[in-house]
């Protein structure tokens, strides 16, 4: 771990001394995150007639691969006022999704047939329920947006594209083993993208597009350099998926990835009813699928459950730790080429990658581009085509593709080239995140109340300088993570209809936490990265649990969580050449190293510190406002220990040493 230099100077961080009322922005002429006249012209294309009338389909195309596989691709043309395909070849956009191309088809017949079209079409203009209900609009308002990104989008095919939608291997119609984005599919993925380059109906131009896994299947495929791949629009993209989501702090996403796996797994045994049907029942097909009947669940149940590490199989093992399974899945970022557009959100279970994956791509930027909203996974976040906001999704991949796939000059490139939502501000546009000057500022963790959290476990105060008395405060693990923004974090978004009560407001999940509340902020005060806490703890069990969340509290009392962490206690060590440092020598970026050799088991009753680093974010800090760190001893369900390791816990009470001497604190991401 990287030596700390132990600062007294006073900082002026809960006065606002140091302000980001004026931040100075090096980015494009228009700085606007609508895009101006050229976001409305984007928008004005999406909403014009269609220069071609129909859709024609084509369904189950065959694609041979070259260990003799056969994948399956729907391919959907535009077609003139009788069906009939267009002679002229057109710009493909691909996408290869897991979850089999029959649900893409049902989303294209909604968006087809004209009595479903206005019903998807509206679901963002649906009725603003009210508390406990609003959590509905929250999850419907964007469904259109990210259904059109999901599937077929209608408006590329009848605008003179061809979009081709592939199952990957061993799920849906195709054949084989399901790879899970493992580096046979990657090759698969190039050569799709050189099988749809020479087919009569395409120009040798291709794009790539989807939604999650599809967006996280091109930008691998990106980074192997596909001769025909022209550009990249990729939505919630993850790239370090361990830290992402499989083991984020070394605990499994068990309200994601259980019933993730659960769902493909499931409808890739969903046969081709119309062959059946057809009596052209495809052997092939159900032979590979009872060779490989439940992907990977079989491994994610043993880890969850197994009593200690000894009794956990190799394959088990692999998909719980850092190491060559997901090395083999992260992409070459530092060797694409070619335009690429990302968006992604503060709350989504990729925003630990999606921020860095437009970072890493060596594109100047603008030819690269970042979109941060504050929705969730299944959440894409609510305004997009709204005055003030960001064009629509559609907007955007429309302009995108007509950049870079027919050359049209229309301004998509001098956007951004980052657009964020500052959470507790608006949509700004800068040329680079996080920001280019920060000051880390140190707040410690002292017992002192703040007199602003009467409904908490314990309410602390975070302070410019430690003069702790040793305190020692004690916390439990509880259930109440399930009404929190974690928790819709951690079911990419299924929580929020619990409601605004538990995602926009953590007051009822810090009634078994320990707060610690700044002096409110005199100034508008921006914030840009991640954040760091440092905490000394005493265990009473060989291995322990820790989550934070660092939050905005209003004047009215209202605490909404801005980012998180966390960390399992006996992986504790941090990979330096990994991580970022202040200039004080304390971690700006912890990397934790997520390995099983790494581990050190606690010894119980010996004080132990910890680094945890939050997630990346930007927000904004208005005046009367303060800035909150939660500290927890669970996070259900978001994550869960392994097995071995909740099994050493004992699910005990763990404790937060304060002291002066070792105090426990914050670094905290300043925007000048």
């Amino acid at each position: 771990m990287g030596a700390r230099v132990r600062s007294r100077r006073t900082v002026a961080f809960v006065v606002a001394a140091v302000v980001a009322c004026t931040v100075a922005f090096s980015g494009p002429a228009t700085a606007d995150p609508t895009g101006g006249d050229a976001g409305a012209s984007w928008q004005d294309l999406v909403d014009a007639p269609d220069t071609y009338p129909n859709t024609a389909v084509e369904w189950d195309v065959p694609i041979t691969l070259s260990d003799g596989t056969v994948l399956r691709a729907n391919v959907f043309r535009p077609a003139g006022a009788d069906g009939t395909p267009i002679e002229e070849p057109t710009p493909v956009v691909l996408g290869l999704t897991p979850y089999t191309k029959l649900l893409s088809t049902l989303a294209s017949v909604a968006m087809e047939d004209p009595q479903f079209a206005p019903i998807v079409d509206e679901l963002g203009s649906i009725p603003n329920f009210g508390a406990p209900f609003d959590g509905i609009t929250e999850l419907a308002a964007p469904a259109a947006q990210l259904g059109r990104m999901f599937g077929l989008n209608r408006d590329l095919v009848r605008n003179g594209y061809t979009q081709v939608i592939v199952d990957v291997r061993g799920t849906g119609f195709s054949h084989g083993k399901w790879d899970v984005l493992g580096p046979r599919e990657q090759q698969d993925t190039v050569e799709v993208i050189d099988w749809a380059a020479k087919q009569e109906w395409s120009n040798g131009r291709v794009g790539t597009t989807g939604v999650s896994y599809s967006a996280i299947n091109q930008i691998q495929a990106a980074g192997l350099r596909p001769a025909a791949l022209d550009a990249v629009f990729a939505v919630e993209p993850g790239n370090d998926l361990l830290r992402d989501i499989v083991g984020t702090g070394g605990a499994v996403g068990v309200g994601f990835m259980p019933a993730w796996l659960a769902l493909v797994n499931g409808l890739k045994w969903i046969p081709d009813m119309e062959a059946l049907f057809q009596g052209r029942f495809d052997a092939q097909w159900l032979r590979d699928r009872l060779v490989d009947p439940a992907t990977k669940l079989p491994e994610l149940f043993e880890v969850l459950t197994a009593p200690n590490v000894d009794g956990v199989s190799p394959g088990a093992l692999e998909v719980a730790q850092d190491g060559p399974f997901y090395r083999q899945r992260e992409a070459r970022l530092e060797s694409i080429e070619v335009p690429t557009f990302v968006i992604g959100n503060w709350h989504d279970i990729f925003a630990n990658s999606e921020p860095d994956i437009y970072n890493r791509i060596p594109v100047d930027p603008g030819r690269k581009q970042l979109v941060m909203g504050d929705g969730y996974h299944a959440v894409l976040g609510a305004g997009f085509g709204t005055p003030g906001h960001p064009p629509a999704t559609a907007a955007l991949q429309r302009a995108w593709f007509d950049r870079w796939l027919k050359d049209i000059d229309n301004g998509i490139d001098d956007y951004g080239p980052v657009t964020l939502l500052q959470q507790g501000g608006e949509w700004v546009t800068t040329d680079r995140f996080p920001r280019r000057d920060i000051d880390h500022e140190k707040l410690y963790l002292s017992a002192a109340p703040s007199g602003t959290a009467g409904h908490a476990l314990h309410d602390g105060t975070l302070v410019t300088s430690a003069m702790e008395a040793p305190h020692r405060l004690t916390v439990a693990p509880g259930l109440r993570g399930v009404c929190s923004r974690q928790a819709a974090q951690g079911t990419a978004g299924i929580a929020v209809l619990l409601g605004s009560a538990c995602t926009r407001d953590a007051r009822v999940n810090e009634a078994e936490g320990l707060t610690f509340t700044g002096a409110p902020v005199s100034e508008r005060t921006v914030l840009s990265g991640p954040f760091t806490v440092h905490l000394e703890t005493v265990l009473d069990a060989p291995d322990g649990f820790w989550s934070v969340s660092v939050n905005d509290v209003a004047p009215d009392g209202r605490s909404t969580v801005l980012t998180t962490g966390s960390l399992v206690s006996s992986l504790r060590a941090i990979d330096d050449a990994k991580s970022t440092f202040t200039a004080e020598g304390d971690y700006a970026r912890a990397q934790p190293v997520l390995t099983l050799e790494s581990r050190q088991p606690i010894v119980p009753g010996q004080r132990t510190g910890l680094d945890i680093s939050t997630l990346p974010t930007e927000a904004v800090l208005q005046p009367g406002h303060r800035l909150r760190v939660d500290v927890y001893a669970s996070s259900v369900p978001r994550s869960l220990p392994l097995g071995p390791m909740l099994h050493e816990s004992g699910l005990r009470p763990q404790h937060l040493e304060l002291s002066a001497s070792s105090p426990s604190f914050v670094t905290v991401p300043v925007a000048r």
